[in-house]
């Protein structure tokens, strides 16, 4: 118990050191920018090679690709019956905002620093996540919202395919399918580099923080939260009585407490919704989020 606390409470400090970066001028959110792609195509890409390495991939292992979809599918549909008397931007916003999970950023980072262990779960859930992320998401937005859908097979694809960590997660899924070991010595390579995960995502959330508060859409964010953390908290305690195994549950409950992802905040904002509305919402996100994991891991330990 008491390493999950000091362990997030590290992950709260450097979020805390990139924001003050930021705030005397040393850095700007432009150097998060940079910090991004280095995650993207650095950190991130090696910390799911080392942490699926030794993947022992069976059929519930698979089940959770089908669960990240269902999942976010269901978001979606709830966000919109719960705006359905509302405006189509404020619909846009609660369903884009309220559906999909910030796994790669934010979700595995944690995992990676207080329960490595998750990790292989959490990335089989995150190949489902991010199939919505990246084009289903949209479309089924766009459908309910009686919009015409600008989607196809080809296009979520070519999006999925430009995609290096979900790349990495297709790559090892099938050499752990086919149980083929990668040499060692690149595990030994990729290592430090996985590491730096942790602490650059963690940063670069700090330098993307934006706590000013936009009054005007106030109604709109607590609606937005109620969707997110409201509903969650509620399944967090409906999976904690539930007859599932203990570990699903624990990665299940960080799940519906998990911040909103970044292709949540694009598309709100493409959509039309005012950019201080969604960075707002987005950044205080990220600290309810690390509170609320962190007091589920504790309170499943």
């Amino acid at each position: 118990m008491q390493k999950v606390f000091i362990q997030s409470f590290s992950l709260l400090l450097i979020i805390s050191l990139g924001y003050l970066m930021k705030r005397i001028n040393l850095l700007s959110k432009k150097d998060g920018d940079i910090l991004s792609k280095i995650i993207v195509y650095l950190t991130l890409p090696a910390a799911i090679i080392v942490n699926l390495w030794h993947l022992a991939v069976d059929v519930h292992l698979v089940q959770l690709i089908f669960w990240g979809i269902i999942w976010s599918s269901l978001q979606i549909g709830f966000a919109y019956l719960f705006s359905r008397h509302q405006n189509i931007l404020q619909q846009k916003f609660l369903m884009f905002c309220g559906s999909g999970f910030n796994i790669g950023n934010f979700l595995i980072p944690f995992i990676q620093s207080v329960n490595p262990l998750l990790v292989p779960f959490i990335s089989m859930f995150d190949i489902g996540n991010s199939i919505m992320l990246t084009g289903g998401t949209q479309a089924m937005v766009e459908r309910l919202t009686s919009r015409r859908a600008d989607f196809s097979i080809t296009k979520l694809f070519r999006q999925l395919l430009r995609s290096l960590p979900f790349l990495c997660y297709i790559v090892m899924l099938i050499f752990r399918s086919a149980a083929f070991n990668l040499p060692d010595q690149l595990l030994v390579l990729l290592t430090p580099i996985a590491n730096a995960n942790i602490f650059l995502s963690m940063f670069m959330i700090g330098l993307y923080l934006d706590l000013r508060i936009p009054l005007k859409a106030m109604k709109t964010i607590g609606q937005l939260y109620a969707l997110r953390f409201g509903v969650g908290l509620i399944l967090v305690g409906l999976l904690y009585f539930s007859p599932l195994p203990s570990q699903l549950k624990l990665i299940l409950s960080l799940l519906a407490v998990s911040p909103i992802p970044l292709f949540g905040v694009i598309n709100a904002v493409l959509a039309g919704v005012a950019e201080e509305e969604v960075g707002f919402a987005s950044s205080l996100s990220f600290i309810v989020s690390l509170v609320l994991m962190t007091t589920v891991m504790l309170f499943f330990s």
